[in-house]
C-alpha cells in the first residue's frame, strides 16, 4: 500500500511539472489519468502491480 501511494505521489509530481511547463497539455493529462484509472479496473492490474513491486525489490540489489 505504501509504494502504491508513493508512486501516486510521485506521477501526480511529475504530471503537475509537465503541465507547469506546458510540456503536456491539459487534454493529453485528462487522456493519461483516464487510461491510468480504466487499465486499473482490468486483469493486467494485477501483472503491472507484481511488475512494479518487482522492480522495487530489486532497486536496492542494483
Amino acid at each position: 500500500m505504501a509504494v502504491t501511494v508513493s508512486l501516486v505521489l510521485l506521477f501526480g509530481v511529475v504530471l503537475f511539472f509537465l503541465l507547469r511547463s506546458n510540456s503536456l497539455g491539459y487534454g493529453s493529462a485528462f487522456i493519461a489519468v483516464m487510461f491510468g484509472f480504466f487499465l486499473a479496473s482490468t486483469g493486467a492490474s494485477g501483472p503491472i502491480n507484481e511488475l512494479t513491486t518487482a522492480v522495487i525489490k530489486a532497486i536496492p540489489n542494483l
